[in-house]
């Protein structure tokens, strides 16, 4: 991340996408509105700005308002835009002449001059230039003028910033940390340089580095002690603090800040430290003596270090359950309550929309409040929308859940436990059932998936259209070729190594594209069916629309085409071409014209797009060198042909065909 002190340093910037405020604190509120500047940077391969003030533009503009208490510093609010993933940070010096800027310079001068924006992203209330004259209304009548667009952030996701902002201070001045830090996302932390004390600490056994914060109008909590964790020139260590003045030996003693460190005898005064506050152990008393302060001491150091023992940190979890949405607010409503049940460990749950238009996202805020929503700017389809939502999360584990997916309590457990313990599985799936008839398995996956020696893909469970009842046939853990993208658990690094999915697929076969070079990297996948999820199937479109056939044949055909062998493409394409000319032919006979042209218009598509298909190779086999884990791992791909199987000799069941 750069950062920005003085205008003179920004050079050629050019469509960036920006947005404006004091971001005072960097809470969930604010880490939204740097989501979504993230995301639309990332839409349009475009550099994001974040613009802020300093000093703080309340206390420039009135000078005796003696109240103003932030919650965080500039150096403070640096390190959270960075741990957030901006690309720029730009601090502006608030001065009384850059606010008596008219708000038509405002644009011009400041805006446009310096940042040349393809996106302003703003809030509905956003006001600018001298008195406050300039609005959203104005940036919106010259945006065509000068080039941009502007997205406004509405006025019930402002309203929830400012009410967050609010419960936070209470909670802070109330020594409630524990909520505050939920809100904020990350701990509250009081930061500034050690300084010389009574060495009090020292005296009883308990010695503390004093801390001079490092923001003079910085929040400070309520007296109290409190459990802490000391980040020191990059070192963590816990500790407690105290806030106070120290009744016990006397009245009128100034307001002290001193921190006990764990396990810590270095000498840090003049160092800049910074106090991460976690949880408030006891309001501050005035004791009889010395010996006495130094017995309570003792208990509040084994208070700290039992909350220790059960505190998890305010950082991502190791696993984020990922679901794409585009317009299916009715299934999000009815699957989504369900998902907050899927594991006992902790987990993030994340909703990324494709520009949908029937509030899926309102309802999510609504209702979900602890769901993060990921809102991209048109529909972008499942490969590339995954893609560019899952370049904002850093989980260990991606959990790429359909919107149309019933989940059962602890799901998960099995299935993160197996990637925990075998480092050569890259992914697993759990057993998927038809939630239109819970004894039969799902279409799309079943009880994991296979593919046969010319690229056609089938499942335990269901080939074709063959789907079979689940009596227990297949509850064996295997190892498949290919995991559903219904329910798909993915090591994060191993996705991201791989290029993640292929944006061009839009939809259908990605997963099998993915899990292809997984397997080319040496990799395993696996099926546990002792975990079960329900999937309404088709639910995002029907698996018999003309579209989706489309996708199907034209994918699958990419997907051989990348990931098999020169020699075996020789021998495999002309066969593909005979058999889907086959499929095609079978629809044409059954009436449906439009599947005809579907498979037709699929294999048009596939060789016009030869040329590109050889760059990806040649990029594909870079990834995979650079993944590798050892030889091409071939289980999974059978060798032999499932339509001559299914449709000669009349072996409708993995079971007549394979035995496990």
């Amino acid at each position: 991340m750069r950062v920005f002190r003085d205008l003179s340093e920004l050079e050629n910037i050019e469509n960036a996408v920006i947005t404006i405020g004091s971001f005072d604190g960097v809470h969930i509120g604010h880490q939204k509105i740097i989501s979504r500047l993230k995301q639309l940077s990332n839409e349009t391969n475009s550099e994001n700005f974040l613009i802020t003030f300093d000093p703080h533009p309340r206390s420039v503009i009135y000078p005796k308002d003696k109240t103003l208490r932030l919650l965080s510093s500039r150096k403070e609010k640096i390190a959270l835009f960075e741990k957030y993933g901006l690309d720029n940070v730009v601090i502006i010096p608030f001065t009384i002449e850059f606010s008596q800027i008219s708000a038509q310079e405002y644009i011009e001068k400041f805006l446009v001059k310096y940042f040349k924006p393809k996106y302003i992203v703003i809030g509905y209330d956003h006001k600018f230039g001298i008195n406050r004259s300039g609005d959203l209304q104005l940036l919106n009548s010259v945006k065509n003028k000068y080039g941009f667009e502007v997205i406004e952030i509405p006025k019930q996701e402002i309203d929830e910033i400012t009410i967050s902002s609010t419960k936070i201070r209470n909670a802070i001045i109330n020594g409630n940390l524990s909520g505050a830090n939920t809100l904020l996302n990350h701990p509250y932390s009081l930061s500034g340089k050690v300084i010389y004390g009574r060495k009090l600490g020292t005296e009883i056994g308990f010695p503390t580095a004093n801390l001079k914060p490092e923001e003079p109008k910085k929040l400070i909590p309520k007296d109290g002690i409190y459990a802490c964790k000391i980040e020191i020139n990059g070192d963590v260590y816990k500790g407690m603090l105290y806030i106070g003045d120290i009744p016990t030996i006397g009245t009128d003693n100034p307001k002290s800040i001193e921190v006990n460190i764990f396990d810590f005898d270095q000498d840090i005064y003049g160092e800049r430290i910074s106090v991460k506050i976690l949880r408030f152990l006891r309001e501050d008393q005035k004791f009889e003596g010395l010996n006495d302060l130094k017995k309570q001491l003792k208990k509040d150091r084994e208070s700290a270090i039992d909350f220790f023992r059960t505190y998890e940190d305010l950082v991502n979890a190791n696993t984020s359950i990922v679901i794409l949405n585009y317009n299916t607010k009715h299934y999000l409503e009815t699957f989504l309550p369900s998902v907050s049940f899927s594991s006992q460990k902790p987990f993030d749950t994340i909703v990324i929309d494709n520009a949908s238009s029937d509030e899926s996202v309102k309802f999510v805020n609504d209702w979900f409040p602890e769901v993060k929503t990921i809102e991209l700017n048109q529909n972008h389809g499942f490969a590339k929308g995954y893609n560019l939502g899952l370049n904002e999360i850093n989980s260990k584990y991606l959990v790429l859940l359909n919107s149309d997916v019933e989940v059962t309590p602890n799901w998960l457990d099995p299935l993160i436990d197996y990637l925990d313990t075998n480092d050569d599985c890259a992914a697993v799936m759990p057993k998927i059932r038809s939630l239109e008839n819970k004894d039969a398995f799902e279409y799309a996956g079943a009880a994991g998936g296979f593919i046969d020696i010319f690229g056609y893909p089938f499942c335990r469970g269901r080939i074709f259209d063959t789907v079979e009842n689940d009596t227990g046939q297949y509850d064996n853990p295997k190892e498949i070729f290919w995991a559903s993208g219904a329910a798909l658990v993915i090591k994060k690094d191993v996705f991201n190594k791989l290029g993640g999915f292929d944006d061009d697929y839009f939809a259908h076969h990605e997963e099998i594209d993915l899990c292809w070079r997984i397997h080319n990297a040496g990799y395993k996948i696996m099926v546990l069916p002792e975990s079960t999820v329900y999937h309404v199937g088709g639910g995002t479109l029907n698996y018999g629309n003309s579209r989706k056939i489309y996708l199907n044949f034209r994918n699958s055909l990419y997907t051989l085409f990348k990931n098999e062998s020169i020699l075996n493409l020789i021998f495999k394409v002309p066969c593909r071409l005979a058999l889907d000319g086959i499929a095609a032919i079978k629809f044409l006979f059954s009436g449906e014209v439009k599947s005809t042209l579907a498979v037709l218009k699929a294999h048009f598509s596939f060789y016009g797009q030869f040329l590109s298909l050889l760059k990806k190779r040649k990029k594909l086999k870079s990834q995979i060198k650079n993944t590798s884990i050892g030889s091409p791992n071939k289980n999974g791909m059978v060798r032999l042909s499932i339509i001559w199987n299914y449709y000669i000799k009349r072996k409708k069941k993995y079971s007549d065909i394979f035995k496990d």
